[in-house]
């Protein structure tokens, strides 16, 4: 964080000093909100949850260094108090916004946020210090705090955010008014509580009202209600995508033969060859997102082409995929699930599983519950349930209730006999069940809402794996 003074974050926040022998010490350090990762020089924001409130900590933080804590009471150690340590934090983060001079880039969409903000900060970071959203830290306390770890020779903040609802992207440009917003795409994730896509697009939009004239909304060419948001925003608008008319394209997308992308990238400024690490097609359109913000920042098509031809994973199970010594792959996506990411994660299994079916090899799709999709629920399982028979997935393995039943009975009624599709109870029947039937040159996915926990099964088959001699599993 840029070095602010305690009685000038209080004057910020509104907030009352307690305990604090000098306010013009300075805050050095990030903004935390775990007592774990408290550093010397920084605050502590202690929010009260539904289990663990964060004054009880305030001592321990104080003790490790902290210089003070952004508390609603005062709790007997150096503090900021204030009426609400949210808004607060929120407040804050504006104002350290404001300071810094760097250039917001905002991304919202149905799918793909994550993997295309990794994108994004691997490629232009690059060019200068860039600061970028930890994981999924895209709602109210966590933007805040990404953009609060930012120091004066941040020249670029990365910030995805999410929404359950309208009006909260629209409150997240508040806290962090963007220069470039990015929409990627309207789908079907938490339409449950939206009520349907149009909501959705509503909610998705408010990112590119919030840009200024002399911004740049950059849209999804191949998502109808994504292009037409252009007609919300007085931005400049760049299209990217598979269309013709996209400024930022894609051509010649092809597999190879292990499942990760290929593609003739094209910018108004020339063409160049990309080859992702990454696996699966999906990750085209999250290249062409990340090659046009790139782009809008004055990067040439071939800096734009070898940092994505180099880009890598930086969030944690997302198509993290690790062979095993003794030769069966795993493919941890278990950090969330939707139907469009469940779809695009069945297709890479697919594209994975054609040299592995050569030689033997089977794939498997270890699935559990999409969470958030109210009276769509049931029918979407039944259908990814259906495209996995349709992709040639050898083995469905559906895991817990009612939702996993359709998972199972859409394949069934697909034509997926005997046992090639099973419904097991729980991660545990689902690690039993693949521990006694995996066999060398097997590739497995496992995916599911991160409510499910499904990722279990994946380190579980990694940690029965043999080790080196280093004492770690062999992965590509």
């Amino acid at each position: 964080m840029i070095a602010l003074s305690l009685a000038e974050i209080a004057t910020v926040v509104g907030g009352q000093t307690y305990d604090i022998p000098d306010p013009q010490v300075h805050v050095t350090a990030p903004v935390v909100r775990d007592s774990r990762e408290v550093e010397p020089g920084g605050l502590f924001a202690a929010f009260v949850g539904e289990r663990v409130d964060g004054h009880d900590y305030a001592a321990q933080v104080v003790g490790a260094g902290a210089v003070a804590v952004l508390a609603s009471r005062p709790c007997g150690v150096p503090a900021i108090v204030v009426d609400d340590v949210q808004t607060a934090l929120g407040a804050l983060a504006r104002h350290v916004v404001a300071r810094l001079g760097a250039t917001l880039v905002a991304l919202t969409g149905s799918a793909g946020k994550t993997s295309t903000k990794d994108l994004i900060a691997q490629v232009i970071g690059r060019e200068a210090p860039t600061v970028w959203t930890p994981g999924s830290f895209n709602n109210e306390i966590g933007l805040p705090l990404t953009a609060l770890s930012a120091t004066d020779e941040t020249k670029f903040l990365v910030l995805e955010m999410g929404a359950r609802g309208i009006g909260h992207i629209r409150y997240l440009t508040e806290l962090t008014p963007p220069k470039i917003g990015l929409v990627l795409n309207v789908g079907t994730a938490h339409i449950g509580e939206f009520g349907g896509r149009e909501q959705i697009a509503q909610a998705k939009g408010e990112l590119v009202e919030a840009l200024p004239a002399d911004g740049a909304a950059i849209l999804n060419a191949d998502d109808p209600l994504v292009r037409a948001m252009a007609a919300r925003t007085k931005a400049r608008v760049l299209l990217f995508g598979e269309a013709e008319d996209a400024d930022v394209r894609a051509s010649n997308v092809r597999l190879t033969p292990v499942g990760q992308a290929a593609f003739t990238l094209t910018t108004p400024t020339g063409c160049g060859d990309v080859r992702l690490r990454l696996y699966g097609e999906h990750h085209v359109s999250n290249a062409l997102a990340a090659a046009a913000v790139a782009h809008e920042l004055g990067m040439s098509v071939d800096e734009i082409a070898l940092a994505l031809s180099e880009a890598g994973t930086l969030s944690r199970w997302r198509m993290e995929v690790t062979e095993r010594p003794d030769g069966v792959t795993v493919v941890n996506d278990a950090y969330n699930a939707n139907p469009e990411s469940m779809r695009a994660a069945l297709r890479a299994l697919a594209a994975m599983g054609r040299a592995a079916q050569a030689e033997g090899g089977r794939t498997w799709a270890v699935l559990g519950h999409m969470a958030e999709l109210g009276d769509d629920g049931l029918a979407e399982h039944d259908a990814v349930g259906r495209l996995a028979v349709r992709l040639n997935v050898n083995k469905l393995v559906a895991v817990g209730g009612r939702e996993a039943s359709w998972l199972q009975l859409g394949a069934y009624n697909e034509g997926s006999w005997g046992e090639e599709s099973v419904h097991v109870s729980d991660a545990q029947a689902a690690i039993d069940l693949l521990r006694s039937e995996l066999r060398p040159g097997d590739v497995v996915l496992v995916k599911a809402s991160r409510s499910v926990g499904l990722e279990r099964v994946a380190l579980a088959l990694l940690d029965d794996s043999a080790v080196s001699s280093e004492g770690q599993v062999a992965g590509r």
